[in-house]
Protein backbone atom coordinates (compact mmCIF):
# COMPACT_ATOMS: atom_id res chain seq x y z
CA UNK A 1 0.00 0.00 0.00
CA UNK A 2 1.24 3.28 -1.14
CA UNK A 3 2.32 5.86 1.81
CA UNK A 4 -0.95 6.98 3.80
CA UNK A 5 -0.94 9.99 5.93
CA UNK A 6 -3.08 9.85 9.15
CA UNK A 7 -3.58 12.70 11.48
CA UNK A 8 -4.93 11.61 14.93
CA UNK A 9 -6.76 14.13 16.65
CA UNK A 10 -7.13 14.15 20.83
CA UNK A 11 -7.41 17.56 23.19
CA UNK A 12 -4.47 16.78 25.92
CA UNK A 13 -1.09 14.87 24.57
CA UNK A 14 -1.57 11.94 27.11
CA UNK A 15 -4.89 10.80 25.44
CA UNK A 16 -2.23 9.82 22.50
CA UNK A 17 -0.81 7.51 24.57
CA UNK A 18 -3.78 5.45 24.41
CA UNK A 19 -2.43 4.75 20.88
CA UNK A 20 0.80 2.50 22.35
CA UNK A 21 1.14 -0.14 19.84
CA UNK A 22 -1.31 0.79 17.53
CA UNK A 23 1.12 3.75 16.05
CA UNK A 24 3.99 0.80 14.94
CA UNK A 25 1.58 -1.53 13.92
CA UNK A 26 -0.25 1.08 11.19
CA UNK A 27 3.57 2.40 10.24
CA UNK A 28 4.33 -1.13 9.22
CA UNK A 29 1.22 -1.25 7.10
CA UNK A 30 2.87 1.48 5.22
CA UNK A 31 0.95 4.97 7.43
CA UNK A 32 2.62 7.81 8.25
CA UNK A 33 1.40 9.20 11.28
CA UNK A 34 1.09 12.06 12.89
CA UNK A 35 0.05 13.53 16.03
CA UNK A 36 -1.73 16.02 16.96
CA UNK A 37 -2.98 17.84 20.25
CA UNK A 38 -2.10 20.62 22.79
CA UNK A 39 1.25 21.46 23.59
CA UNK A 40 3.23 19.97 26.15
CA UNK A 41 5.78 17.85 27.77
CA UNK A 42 4.02 14.46 26.95
CA UNK A 43 3.35 15.67 23.17
CA UNK A 44 6.94 16.03 22.83
CA UNK A 45 7.34 12.49 24.67
CA UNK A 46 4.82 10.74 21.98
CA UNK A 47 6.86 12.38 19.04
CA UNK A 48 10.21 10.87 20.45
CA UNK A 49 8.60 7.53 21.86
CA UNK A 50 6.99 6.64 18.56
CA UNK A 51 8.85 8.79 16.30
CA UNK A 52 6.53 10.46 14.12
CA UNK A 53 5.70 14.15 13.79
CA UNK A 54 3.29 15.99 16.53
CA UNK A 55 1.54 19.29 15.79
CA UNK A 56 1.06 21.46 18.80
CA UNK A 57 -2.30 23.22 18.41
CA UNK A 58 -3.65 24.95 22.31
CA UNK A 59 -7.23 22.78 22.49
CA UNK A 60 -8.86 23.80 25.75
CA UNK A 61 -10.84 20.57 27.52
CA UNK A 62 -13.94 23.32 28.98
CA UNK A 63 -16.64 24.84 26.25
CA UNK A 64 -14.72 28.21 25.19
CA UNK A 65 -16.34 29.12 21.71
CA UNK A 66 -13.87 32.07 21.27
CA UNK A 67 -10.63 29.73 22.15
CA UNK A 68 -12.76 26.63 20.43
CA UNK A 69 -12.92 28.92 17.72
CA UNK A 70 -8.98 29.58 17.19
CA UNK A 71 -8.12 25.87 17.87
CA UNK A 72 -10.45 24.99 14.69
CA UNK A 73 -8.72 27.63 12.48
CA UNK A 74 -4.95 26.28 14.13
CA UNK A 75 -5.98 22.63 13.13
CA UNK A 76 -7.52 23.36 9.63
CA UNK A 77 -4.26 25.27 9.00
CA UNK A 78 -2.16 22.04 9.98
CA UNK A 79 -3.92 20.19 8.05
CA UNK A 80 -3.99 22.06 4.63
CA UNK A 81 -0.35 21.60 5.47
CA UNK A 82 0.12 18.27 5.86
CA UNK A 83 -2.78 16.86 3.52
CA UNK A 84 -3.27 13.81 5.17
CA UNK A 85 -6.15 10.95 3.53
CA UNK A 86 -7.44 10.12 6.97
CA UNK A 87 -8.12 12.54 10.39
CA UNK A 88 -8.75 10.32 13.07
CA UNK A 89 -10.08 11.92 16.36
CA UNK A 90 -10.49 11.03 19.69
CA UNK A 91 -12.40 11.76 23.15
CA UNK A 92 -15.90 14.68 22.90
CA UNK A 93 -13.73 17.99 22.40
CA UNK A 94 -11.15 16.80 20.18
CA UNK A 95 -13.79 14.91 18.17
CA UNK A 96 -15.82 17.84 17.35
CA UNK A 97 -12.91 20.21 16.89
CA UNK A 98 -11.06 17.49 14.78
CA UNK A 99 -13.97 16.71 12.29
CA UNK A 100 -14.95 20.51 11.90
CA UNK A 101 -11.16 21.12 11.28
CA UNK A 102 -11.24 18.08 8.99
CA UNK A 103 -14.10 19.01 7.20
CA UNK A 104 -13.54 22.32 6.22
CA UNK A 105 -10.25 21.41 5.25
CA UNK A 106 -11.56 18.80 3.13
CA UNK A 107 -9.58 15.74 4.03
CA UNK A 108 -11.40 12.75 2.56
CA UNK A 109 -11.79 10.19 5.25
CA UNK A 110 -13.07 11.71 8.76
CA UNK A 111 -13.28 9.40 11.59
CA UNK A 112 -14.63 10.46 14.73
CA UNK A 113 -13.71 7.62 18.11
CA UNK A 114 -15.84 7.93 20.46
CA UNK A 115 -14.30 7.04 23.66
CA UNK A 116 -16.88 8.32 26.53
CA UNK A 117 -20.43 10.61 26.41
CA UNK A 118 -20.29 13.16 29.15
CA UNK A 119 -23.42 14.33 28.88
CA UNK A 120 -24.94 11.70 30.52
CA UNK A 121 -23.71 13.33 33.88
CA UNK A 122 -24.75 16.82 33.00
CA UNK A 123 -27.82 18.61 33.05
CA UNK A 124 -29.61 21.87 31.89
CA UNK A 125 -27.61 23.93 28.74
CA UNK A 126 -24.66 21.96 29.12
CA UNK A 127 -26.33 18.75 28.59
CA UNK A 128 -27.71 20.10 25.11
CA UNK A 129 -24.69 21.47 24.43
CA UNK A 130 -22.66 18.40 24.65
CA UNK A 131 -25.27 16.45 22.57
CA UNK A 132 -25.32 18.93 20.34
CA UNK A 133 -21.48 18.81 19.62
CA UNK A 134 -21.62 14.51 19.44
CA UNK A 135 -24.13 15.09 17.07
CA UNK A 136 -21.97 17.17 14.64
CA UNK A 137 -18.76 15.17 15.43
CA UNK A 138 -21.12 11.94 14.25
CA UNK A 139 -22.68 14.31 11.21
CA UNK A 140 -19.77 15.06 9.78
CA UNK A 141 -17.24 11.39 10.42
CA UNK A 142 -17.60 8.78 7.76
CA UNK A 143 -17.31 6.23 10.00
CA UNK A 144 -17.38 6.36 14.32
CA UNK A 145 -16.15 4.03 15.89
CA UNK A 146 -17.42 3.73 19.54
CA UNK A 147 -15.36 1.66 22.30
CA UNK A 148 -18.56 -0.42 23.87
CA UNK A 149 -21.92 -1.74 22.92
CA UNK A 150 -23.13 -0.14 26.11
CA UNK A 151 -21.95 3.08 24.81
CA UNK A 152 -23.09 2.59 21.44
CA UNK A 153 -26.71 2.15 22.43
CA UNK A 154 -26.62 5.35 24.69
CA UNK A 155 -25.35 6.99 21.72
CA UNK A 156 -28.14 5.57 19.08
CA UNK A 157 -31.25 6.03 22.12
CA UNK A 158 -29.81 9.61 22.23
CA UNK A 159 -29.79 9.58 18.39
CA UNK A 160 -26.85 10.91 17.95
CA UNK A 161 -25.59 8.79 15.16
CA UNK A 162 -27.07 6.31 12.35
CA UNK A 163 -26.46 2.67 13.12
CA UNK A 164 -25.22 2.10 10.12
CA UNK A 165 -22.51 4.65 10.56
CA UNK A 166 -21.34 3.74 13.99
CA UNK A 167 -19.66 0.33 14.97
CA UNK A 168 -17.76 -1.39 18.02
CA UNK A 169 -14.39 -3.00 17.10
CA UNK A 170 -13.41 -6.31 18.23
CA UNK A 171 -15.36 -6.69 21.63
CA UNK A 172 -14.63 -2.86 22.18
CA UNK A 173 -12.17 -1.07 24.22
CA UNK A 174 -10.04 1.99 22.76
CA UNK A 175 -6.68 -0.07 22.38
CA UNK A 176 -6.85 -3.51 23.99
CA UNK A 177 -4.52 -4.47 26.95
CA UNK A 178 -1.19 -5.94 26.80
CA UNK A 179 -1.52 -8.85 29.23
CA UNK A 180 1.11 -10.99 27.83
CA UNK A 181 3.93 -8.85 28.31
CA UNK A 182 3.02 -5.20 29.90
CA UNK A 183 -0.14 -5.96 32.31
CA UNK A 184 1.52 -9.86 33.47
CA UNK A 185 2.29 -10.09 36.97
CA UNK A 186 4.53 -13.02 36.48
CA UNK A 187 6.58 -11.20 34.88
CA UNK A 188 7.56 -9.47 37.51
CA UNK A 189 10.06 -9.61 40.28
CA UNK A 190 7.81 -11.70 43.58
CA UNK A 191 9.94 -8.46 45.90
CA UNK A 192 8.08 -6.04 44.03
CA UNK A 193 4.86 -6.14 46.08
CA UNK A 194 7.11 -5.19 49.32
CA UNK A 195 8.97 -2.80 47.77
CA UNK A 196 5.76 -0.81 46.41
CA UNK A 197 4.58 -1.05 49.71
CA UNK A 198 7.83 0.21 51.22
CA UNK A 199 7.61 3.34 48.46
CA UNK A 200 4.25 4.64 49.76
CA UNK A 201 4.61 3.66 53.74
CA UNK A 202 2.50 1.21 53.50
CA UNK A 203 2.87 -2.10 55.65
CA UNK A 204 4.05 -5.06 53.72
CA UNK A 205 1.08 -7.35 55.86
CA UNK A 206 -1.95 -4.45 55.10
CA UNK A 207 -4.83 -5.15 52.76
CA UNK A 208 -4.71 -2.57 50.20
CA UNK A 209 -7.84 -1.33 48.31
CA UNK A 210 -6.56 0.80 45.64
CA UNK A 211 -7.97 3.64 43.25
CA UNK A 212 -6.44 4.62 39.63
CA UNK A 213 -7.79 7.74 37.84
CA UNK A 214 -8.65 11.35 38.09
CA UNK A 215 -9.35 12.30 41.62
CA UNK A 216 -12.55 13.76 40.65
CA UNK A 217 -16.36 13.39 41.53
CA UNK A 218 -17.72 12.02 38.44
CA UNK A 219 -15.16 9.18 39.08
CA UNK A 220 -16.95 8.44 42.37
CA UNK A 221 -14.22 9.58 44.71
CA UNK A 222 -17.33 10.83 46.93
CA UNK A 223 -19.08 7.46 47.46
CA UNK A 224 -15.14 5.75 47.72
CA UNK A 225 -14.27 8.19 50.89
CA UNK A 226 -18.03 6.95 52.41
CA UNK A 227 -17.21 3.30 51.15
CA UNK A 228 -13.67 3.80 53.16
CA UNK A 229 -15.24 5.54 56.29
CA UNK A 230 -16.96 1.99 56.40
CA UNK A 231 -14.18 -0.26 55.56
CA UNK A 232 -11.16 1.01 57.58
CA UNK A 233 -13.40 0.81 61.15
CA UNK A 234 -13.86 -2.66 60.35
CA UNK A 235 -10.42 -3.46 58.99
CA UNK A 236 -7.56 -2.43 60.87
CA UNK A 237 -4.96 -3.29 58.47
CA UNK A 238 -6.48 -2.07 54.99
CA UNK A 239 -5.27 0.92 53.85
CA UNK A 240 -6.31 3.66 50.59
CA UNK A 241 -4.23 3.64 47.52
CA UNK A 242 -5.19 6.60 45.42
CA UNK A 243 -3.44 7.17 42.20
CA UNK A 244 -4.24 10.16 39.36
CA UNK A 245 -4.33 13.80 39.52
CA UNK A 246 -6.57 16.15 40.54
CA UNK A 247 -8.66 18.31 38.48
CA UNK A 248 -10.42 21.90 38.67
CA UNK A 249 -13.10 21.19 36.21
CA UNK A 250 -14.20 18.54 38.50
CA UNK A 251 -13.34 18.75 42.02
CA UNK A 252 -14.29 17.04 44.90
CA UNK A 253 -15.27 18.45 48.55
CA UNK A 254 -13.28 20.23 50.10
CA UNK A 255 -14.41 18.52 53.17
CA UNK A 256 -14.13 14.81 51.75
CA UNK A 257 -10.75 15.98 50.13
CA UNK A 258 -9.35 17.10 53.87
CA UNK A 259 -10.51 13.60 55.27
CA UNK A 260 -8.62 11.71 53.09
CA UNK A 261 -5.54 13.83 53.14
CA UNK A 262 -5.56 13.88 56.94
CA UNK A 263 -6.04 10.01 57.52
CA UNK A 264 -2.35 7.92 57.69
CA UNK A 265 -3.86 5.16 56.10
CA UNK A 266 -5.01 6.96 52.53
CA UNK A 267 -2.24 7.19 50.55
CA UNK A 268 -2.53 10.23 47.56
CA UNK A 269 0.23 9.44 45.04
CA UNK A 270 -1.10 11.73 42.30
CA UNK A 271 -0.08 11.17 38.55
CA UNK A 272 1.94 7.97 38.25
CA UNK A 273 2.17 6.12 34.45
CA UNK A 274 4.01 3.15 35.72
CA UNK A 275 0.85 1.27 36.68
CA UNK A 276 1.82 -2.44 36.92
CA UNK A 277 4.08 -1.91 40.17
CA UNK A 278 0.82 -0.29 41.78
CA UNK A 279 -1.57 -3.20 40.51
CA UNK A 280 0.87 -5.44 42.33
CA UNK A 281 0.72 -3.54 45.52
CA UNK A 282 -3.08 -4.01 45.63
CA UNK A 283 -5.51 -6.79 46.82
CA UNK A 284 -8.64 -5.13 45.28
CA UNK A 285 -8.82 -2.31 42.72
CA UNK A 286 -12.27 0.11 43.32
CA UNK A 287 -13.50 2.28 40.32
CA UNK A 288 -16.88 3.85 41.68
CA UNK A 289 -17.32 5.69 38.33
CA UNK A 290 -20.37 7.90 37.38
CA UNK A 291 -19.61 7.16 33.71
CA UNK A 292 -17.05 5.46 31.40
CA UNK A 293 -16.13 4.79 27.84
CA UNK A 294 -14.01 1.60 28.06
CA UNK A 295 -12.08 2.04 30.89
CA UNK A 296 -8.88 0.70 30.48
CA UNK A 297 -8.10 0.45 34.57
CA UNK A 298 -10.73 -2.30 34.75
CA UNK A 299 -8.60 -4.40 31.73
CA UNK A 300 -5.19 -4.14 33.08
CA UNK A 301 -6.15 -4.73 36.71
CA UNK A 302 -7.68 -7.74 35.28
CA UNK A 303 -4.21 -8.45 33.58
CA UNK A 304 -2.54 -8.50 36.88
CA UNK A 305 -5.22 -10.83 38.51
CA UNK A 306 -6.72 -8.27 40.66
CA UNK A 307 -10.43 -8.38 41.30
CA UNK A 308 -12.22 -5.33 41.00
CA UNK A 309 -15.52 -3.54 41.99
CA UNK A 310 -16.65 -0.67 39.68
CA UNK A 311 -20.16 0.35 38.65
CA UNK A 312 -23.09 -0.36 36.83
CA UNK A 313 -22.59 1.77 34.42
CA UNK A 314 -22.19 2.20 30.59
CA UNK A 315 -18.24 1.42 29.61
CA UNK A 316 -17.64 -0.74 32.95
CA UNK A 317 -20.88 -3.03 32.19
CA UNK A 318 -18.53 -4.40 29.41
CA UNK A 319 -14.97 -4.01 30.99
CA UNK A 320 -16.50 -6.77 33.87
CA UNK A 321 -18.39 -9.90 33.96
CA UNK A 322 -20.32 -9.59 37.25
CA UNK A 323 -19.53 -12.08 40.01
CA UNK A 324 -17.13 -13.62 37.65
CA UNK A 325 -14.35 -11.18 36.61
CA UNK A 326 -14.78 -8.48 39.13
CA UNK A 327 -18.42 -6.80 40.72
CA UNK A 328 -21.08 -4.63 39.72
CA UNK A 329 -22.75 -2.10 42.25
CA UNK A 330 -25.18 0.85 41.26
CA UNK A 331 -23.39 4.20 41.31
CA UNK A 332 -23.68 6.85 44.09
CA UNK A 333 -24.16 4.20 46.69
CA UNK A 334 -21.16 3.79 49.02
CA UNK A 335 -23.01 1.39 51.46
CA UNK A 336 -23.20 -1.28 48.65
CA UNK A 337 -19.56 -0.29 46.87
CA UNK A 338 -18.17 -0.76 50.68
CA UNK A 339 -20.36 -4.11 51.04
CA UNK A 340 -19.10 -5.55 47.53
CA UNK A 341 -15.30 -4.58 48.80
CA UNK A 342 -15.80 -6.64 51.98
CA UNK A 343 -16.58 -9.71 50.24
CA UNK A 344 -12.97 -9.75 48.49
CA UNK A 345 -11.06 -8.37 52.11
CA UNK A 346 -12.51 -11.27 53.60
CA UNK A 347 -12.07 -14.18 51.33
CA UNK A 348 -9.02 -14.59 49.44
CA UNK A 349 -9.67 -16.95 48.21
CA UNK A 350 -12.73 -15.11 45.90
CA UNK A 351 -9.68 -12.65 45.25
CA UNK A 352 -7.42 -15.30 43.72
CA UNK A 353 -10.61 -16.94 42.00
CA UNK A 354 -11.76 -13.87 40.01
CA UNK A 355 -8.86 -12.48 39.54
CA UNK A 356 -7.67 -15.43 37.67
CA UNK A 357 -10.89 -15.50 35.29
CA UNK A 358 -10.14 -11.78 34.90
CA UNK A 359 -7.26 -12.19 33.11
CA UNK A 360 -8.11 -15.43 31.00
CA UNK A 361 -10.90 -13.33 29.80
CA UNK A 362 -8.95 -10.07 28.73
CA UNK A 363 -6.18 -12.74 27.26
CA UNK A 364 -8.97 -14.05 25.03
CA UNK A 365 -11.40 -11.28 24.27
CA UNK A 366 -9.04 -7.74 24.72
CA UNK A 367 -5.71 -8.43 22.98
CA UNK A 368 -4.51 -5.40 21.40
CA UNK A 369 -3.57 -7.11 17.74
CA UNK A 370 -7.40 -7.82 17.27
CA UNK A 371 -8.28 -3.69 17.77
CA UNK A 372 -5.46 -2.71 15.65
CA UNK A 373 -6.55 -5.21 12.94
CA UNK A 374 -9.92 -4.48 12.74
CA UNK A 375 -8.92 -0.60 12.74
CA UNK A 376 -6.80 -1.54 9.90
CA UNK A 377 -9.26 -3.16 7.86
CA UNK A 378 -12.01 0.16 8.80
CA UNK A 379 -8.98 2.41 7.27
CA UNK A 380 -8.94 0.04 4.14
CA UNK A 381 -12.40 -0.43 3.66
CA UNK A 382 -12.99 3.88 3.69
CA UNK A 383 -9.87 4.53 1.83
CA UNK A 384 -11.30 2.35 -0.83
CA UNK A 385 -14.54 3.60 -0.72
CA UNK A 386 -13.07 7.19 -1.47
CA UNK A 387 -11.03 5.81 -4.38
CA UNK A 388 -7.87 6.07 -2.22
CA UNK A 389 -6.82 2.68 -2.51
CA UNK A 390 -6.57 0.34 -5.32
CA UNK A 391 -7.85 -3.06 -5.07
CA UNK A 392 -4.62 -4.56 -5.85
CA UNK A 393 -3.33 -3.34 -2.53
CA UNK A 394 -5.53 -6.49 -1.53
CA UNK A 395 -2.49 -8.75 -1.12
CA UNK A 396 -0.56 -6.60 1.59
CA UNK A 397 -3.59 -6.05 3.30
CA UNK A 398 -4.04 -10.17 3.85
CA UNK A 399 -0.38 -9.87 4.61
CA UNK A 400 -0.98 -7.98 7.24
CA UNK A 401 -3.73 -9.80 8.76
CA UNK A 402 -2.04 -12.92 8.48
CA UNK A 403 0.84 -11.55 10.70
CA UNK A 404 -1.93 -10.18 13.11
CA UNK A 405 -3.27 -13.84 13.44
CA UNK A 406 -0.17 -14.77 13.99
CA UNK A 407 0.82 -12.45 17.12
CA UNK A 408 -2.54 -13.87 18.27
CA UNK A 409 -1.48 -17.19 18.29
CA UNK A 410 1.18 -16.25 20.30
CA UNK A 411 -0.54 -14.42 23.00
CA UNK A 412 -2.96 -17.67 23.57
Amino acid sequence: MASIKLVHVTTVPQSLFFLRGQVGYMKDRGFDIHGLSSPGEFLSRFAEQERVVVHPVEMPRRITPMRDLAAVVGIWKVLRQVRPQIVHAHTPKGGVLGMVSAWLARIPVRIYHMRGLPFTTASGWKRALLIWSERISCRLADQVFCVSSSVRQVALENGLCRPDKIAVLARGSGNGVDAVRRFNGADLSPALREETRRRYGIPCDALVLGFIGRIVRSKGIIELAGAWKQLRAEFPTLHLLLVGPYEAQDPISPEVDEELRRDARVHLIGEEWNTPPLYVAMDVLALPTYREGFPNVLLEAAGMKVPVVATRVPGCTDAVQDDVTGKLVPPYDSGRLAAAVKEYLNDPELRRRHGTAARDWVLQEFRPQGIWQAIHQEYVRCLRGKGLLPADDHGRENRGNAESDHSRAQCL
